[in-house]
């Protein structure tokens, strides 16, 4: 049967354990490359179709593509690592125009690579391209929504500091909050973007704080959101507050996963799960869905897959200032209909819902 590729996921290895399970996989059933050899090999291997992806109900709302992977080292997200790896990202790119894929979407660290400037990767008139990052915002507004409700927490009086707040993510939960929570925490690295952008939300509603002390602001936060680009987990909020919840949504992770407050609760943001199923040839569940629920999936790569099930083969996000409150409605309204709802909450200890549930409903005053 001949694969007609609706959708592409262009993705990376986030750790080495999910870099060797990728590579085993190809290699059958040839044994297994050893580990110590895994990191001399990788950085040479070309971006290529691991699998091919079915999504939803087969027969009847179903989409089928394929996923690409990079294949960056998981060791190799720095700076100085930037032309490397842009290279493989427009490769991976050029191998989805040949895979024939109508929408393509860039998952992890390849859209952060961009910042959005889709016009660096190779055009073709049949193929669209969207960084993913509008329903990726979607889901961890969502999933806020759900943690504020789990402990009882009224958002119109809590405190939120975003973490990345100048960044394509970090901008987009901002303009979403700006108007529904009492106070705006904004923090990113740049200061001088990141004064620009509090500008443009000034007067929209909540009392607008910014700087670039995490650990200051963090100590004034009741929910955090973690949307920083980082190429490793080095996030400590040694002065959070008590009782925060924190959503990380870093791909890698932002925070490690012992540092969630002591008295609070940290879950993984930005996910979401599919009512009608995912399906992978060869079946790779277990090293790129690895996640205590089934069919859950990061909002980036299903933003290329809802929008394939709609049949909008377009660039719906495409960078940095354009994700405003009503594109993520818009999306999330096409993701719900084709059977992408909130996944449940969890971290990397597994599930998380009930611990926040027994959080205290109270937030600083």
């Amino acid at each position: 049967m001949v694969w007609s590729a609706d959708f592409a996921l262009i993705g990376h290895p986030q750790n080495w354990g999910a870099a060797e399970g990728v590579l085993s996989s190809l290699r059958r059933p040839q044994p297994p490359i050893l580990s110590d050899d895994l990191r001399d090999i990788f950085p040479w291997l070309p971006p290529r179709t691991v699998c091919r992806v079915s999504v939803g109900v087969p027969g009847e709302s179903e989409a089928r593509g394929v996923y690409i992977d990079s294949f960056i080292p998981p060791d190799r997200l720095e700076a100085r690592f930037l032309r490397e790896n842009l290279v493989r990202v427009r490769d991976a790119a050029a191998y989805a125009i040949r895979e024939g894929a109508r929408i393509v979407t860039l998952g992890g660290f390849s859209s952060i690579l961009l910042e959005g400037k889709l016009d660096l990767l190779p055009q073709h008139p049949a193929t669209a391209f969207t960084t993913g990052n509008t329903l990726t915002v979607a889901l961890i507004v969502r999933g806020m929504e759900r943690a504020a409700e789990l402990a009882g927490r009224c958002l119109e009086d809590a405190s939120l500091l975003i973490i990345g707040a100048s960044g394509d993510v970090g901008s987009g939960c901002a303009r979403c909050f700006a108007s529904r929570v009492k106070k705006l925490l904004l923090c990113a690295r740049n200061s001088d973007r990141l004064h620009k952008f509090a500008t443009q939300l000034t007067g929209v509603g909540a009392e607008i704080e910014v700087g670039t002390d995490l650990q200051q602001l963090a100590a004034k936060a009741d929910l955090i959101i973690c949307a920083a680009s980082m190429a490793a987990s080095t996030l400590f909020l040694e002065e959070n507050s008590r009782c925060t919840i924190v959503c990380d949504a870093g791909y890698p992770k932002n925070m490690e996963s012992d540092c969630a407050p002591a008295d609070g609760a940290i879950f993984f943001g930005g996910l979401g799960q599919v009512t009608g199923g995912i399906r992978f040839d060869p079946d790779l569940r277990e090293i790129l869905n690895p996640h205590p629920f089934p069919n859950v999936a990061y909002g980036c790569l299903l933003e290329g897959v809802v929008l394939a099930m709609a049949r909008r083969f377009e660039p719906f996000s495409r960078g940095r200032g354009l994700i405003t409150p009503d594109r993520v409605d818009e999306i999330w309204k096409i993701a719900q209909k084709h059977g992408v709802t909130l996944a449940p909450l969890f971290n990397a200890e597994g599930p998380v819902e009930e611990r926040i549930s027994q959080l205290s409903p109270e937030v600083r005053t």
